[in-house]
């Protein structure tokens, strides 16, 4: 992650909105109606039961149901189903659920002393669906495929990571050779060999990439139409692209090797390409099957969480499910670009900004919560408290004129908001029209240029034509502070001719070594840290202007039991739900 070449960077850019969209990559709850003993769907009701059928209900199809081609973090949601992977998140709700754990493994990794290699061990009895063992030489296969130039799409971080990794072409070009720096002992060890420490490793083994296959069963480009199953459920069948996707039971899973997945029900149908407000609406009514259903993609929208607001003390409102994400809405300057390149400029917007009329054009309270950090608000991140430049609830037009005249601007001054005109409540023109209202306030006239999304997104990543003021995001690959400053804030990760997310073009030598030196702690409590305050210290230089962290809201069908929301993936997990 901290030396992505610009191709695979263009890769995670795309997947951070695809995590969104899925739920593949999140952070979870905060109101205890989501911990055990009162939860959305009656889970107080009793204990869940095996059996039933269990409908999925998602707009997104589920496209490329390919271990290798997938993005996603700890293990994902349906993908986790089918796929076991060496480590993967802590099924649990709550901050419980960001600590990594072990999945086909025995534990989360053995690291040498400097973090340059990770050494695994595989349980005993782990089997196919076909009853066959599974073996490291095929969690080796799976990440050599990987690298494959027509089985792209997946986390870009082992090509960077890997000794030899950025050369490296996949299984189907190497002549059988394979990559030395990922060693096979036996059937049941393997052995990682990195370019540089990473202590974050384990978070990065839940990946999909690390999913066993079977070399003899590889299939290429149509593996994914009948992948190998290692995890509680195979597929049987696959339409249109993930459009419809029907899973059941795998035989050869056995529950003694996996304290992850529950995998209640019996059967599992997943119904992709709806729009989201028949998602909603089949799911508030519950009727026949939909009783049974949840979401993994498709939340709930302002217009409904009114409706569900009025009547809080219903049924259904006790049916909707909250997490957070690991994500962050944030202002950007680009300081190559006048006259943001004053830092009295850049402090006194920050001064400016009214956060309770930005969290409302993006949905209100319910939806977004109001942000003074670059890290999101939870431990496994790093959190640390700040606010550098404090605007109250409202805004401070006094304290940022103040500023804006020690600028050398005491009769205000007229700058660009660059925003997507896509309709996503973040970097939308609601959002762009708040802060346009809240600068005007201060004496800053704010032009909005408003651009299709493709377009959007070229411009704002393009080092080269960066906007100066731009409204952006960024979320997490997994909960921990490496994937959110390393990219934004790293020199070397500055990329002149391709996708370049360091939107500040910040190149400070005591920033990159002090990502490098946290880089090496296998102490994820100790590098959280470092990371909250390595946030707090670059906060001071008004690189960006922290707005908001969203929220997710969701309903399940009113016969669902055992919601469980993590503060990993801030929505439920499939793996635990039960339909009895």
């Amino acid at each position: 992650m901290f030396r992505q070449s610009h191709t695979s960077r263009r890769v995670a850019a795309v997947a951070v909105s695809l995590v969104l969209a899925g739920g593949a990559a999140a952070c979870g709850p905060k109101d205890g109606a989501d911990q055990a003993g009162d939860k959305p769907g009656g889970a107080a009701g009793g204990a869940p039961q095996k059996g039933g059928l269990l409908t999925v209900l998602n707009s997104e199809p589920q496209e490329d149901f390919d271990p290798a081609r997938l993005y996603t973090s700890g293990g994902g949601n349906v993908p986790s189903l089918v796929f076991r992977t060496l480590t993967t998140r802590n099924r649990e709700a709550g901050a419980a659920g960001t600590k990594v754990v072990p999945d086909l493994a025995t534990d989360i990794g053995r690291p040498n002393a400097d973090a340059t290699e990770w050494t695994y061990t595989l349980k005993d009895g782990l089997k196919y669906e076909d009853g066959t063992p599974i073996t490291t030489a095929d969690i080796k296969y799976g990440i050599e495929r990987s690298f494959a130039a027509e089985l792209s799409g997946g986390a870009p971080y082992l090509r960077d990571w890997l000794v030899g990794g950025e050369t490296y072409e996949g299984p189907y070009k190497d002549g059988g050779k394979g990559l030395d720096s990922i060693v096979v002992p036996d059937t049941k060890t393997i052995t990682f060999k990195l370019r540089k420490p990473e202590g974050d490793f384990p978070f990065v083994a839940t990946q999909t990439q690390f999913a066993p296959v079977p070399k003899a069963k590889d299939t290429g480009v149509k593996y994914e139409e009948h992948p190998v199953s290692s995890g509680p459920y195979k597929v049987q069948k696959n339409e249109n692209d993930g459009e419809h996707l029907t899973l059941e039971r795998n035989e050869h899973w056995d529950p003694k090797t996996d304290e992850e997945r529950k995998a209640y029900p019996d059967r599992i149908d997943v119904r992709a390409g709806l729009d989201s407000a028949v998602v909603n609406q089949r799911l508030t009514t519950s009727s026949g099957p939909d009783a049974a259903a949840i979401t993994t993609d498709t939340n709930l929208g302002p217009a409904e969480l009114a409706q569900i607001g009025a009547n809080a003390d219903s049924e259904l409102a006790s049916r909707v499910g909250t997490g957070h994400f690991g994500y962050v809405n944030y202002l950007a300057f680009n300081p190559k670009v006048a006259p943001f390149d004053n830092p009295k400029v850049r402090q006194a917007i920050s001064y400016a900004v009214n956060r309770t009329s930005v969290v409302n054009a993006a949905g209100g309270s319910a939806l977004a919560e109001p942000a003074t950090t670059f890290l999101p608000e939870h431990q496994a991140f790093g959190f640390t408290p700040y606010d550098h430049f404090p605007a109250g609830k409202t805004g401070d037009p006094a304290k940022a004129k103040e500023v804006l005249k020690e600028a050398g601007y005491p009769d205000g001054l007229t700058i660009t908001l660059t925003h997507s005109n896509a309709q996503n409540r973040q970097t939308s023109p609601e959002v762009a029209t708040a802060v346009q209202q809240a600068l005007a306030a201060a004496g800053i006239t704010v032009k909005l240029e408003g651009l299709e999304n493709n377009a959007f997104n070229e411009k704002r990543w393009d080092a080269k034509n960066t906007p100066g003021f731009f409204l952006s995001r960024w979320g997490a690959d997994w909960p921990s502070g490496g994937p959110f400053l390393a990219p934004i804030f790293d020199g070397r990760q500055i990329v002149a001719n391709g996708s370049n997310y360091n939107h500040a073009q910040l190149d400070d030598p005591a920033v990159n070594a002090e990502i490098d030196e946290i880089a090496k702690l296998t102490d994820l409590a100790a590098a959280g840290k470092r990371w909250g305050a390595l946030d707090k210290k670059i906060g001071e230089q008004a690189l960006d202007v922290p707005l908001f962290h969203p929220v997710y809201k969701r309903l399940v069908g009113k016969d669902v039991k055992n919601v469980v929301i993590s503060d990993w993936t801030g929505v439920l997990d499939i793996s635990q739900v039960s339909v009895k």
